[in-house]
């Protein structure tokens, strides 16, 4: 049998998440200058750093597609400064691993690859910690975008 309570908590987590999601997809279209919708995050985690992926949903989305390229090239000259403020305007928190990453920025390398349908951020660390960090980062964008990306490294 449930008890009343157990479904007023499942029923308020619920909500909760719904609504966080709605926030991040919100703050995320105001910060990153693209639509959520029209468009798809992927993020990869790689034994010497990782990924960030970003795509138009339609190849003849040639808005978007410039809007992410714009956005991206904005993220790698920030992060590469150290500066981590827009993951932390879209998830109204500081993000997981960007105080090690800013501290370490001259330990991590962005290489910025721009795609047909977007563009494609490959992070690349010199050292154990700055890698650790990445991958808190990367995981926590995964978890936060529910994208279903793999957490494990390849």
């Amino acid at each position: 049998m449930i008890r009343p309570i157990a479904v007023l908590i499942l029923g308020t987590a619920l909500a909760f998440s719904q609504d966080h999601q709605a926030m991040v997809n919100q703050h995320g279209d105001h910060v990153m200058g693209f639509s959520h919708e029209k468009t798809t995050h992927h993020f990869e985690l790689h034994y010497d750093g990782g990924a960030i992926d970003v795509r138009a949903n339609d190849v003849k989305d040639t808005e978007s597609r410039d809007q992410i390229r714009a956005h991206f090239h904005h993220i790698a000259q920030m992060f590469a400064a150290g500066n981590f403020n827009a993951p932390m305007l879209v998830h109204s928190t500081t993000v997981p691993g960007t105080e090690t990453m800013s501290r370490l920025k001259d330990q991590l390398h962005w290489d910025l690859q721009e795609m047909p349908r977007g563009a494609r951020l490959v992070i690349t660390a010199d050292n154990k910690t700055a890698l650790d960090a990445v991958h808190e980062f990367l995981r926590f964008q995964i978890e936060d975008h529910k994208t279903g990306d793999c957490t494990a490294i390849r």
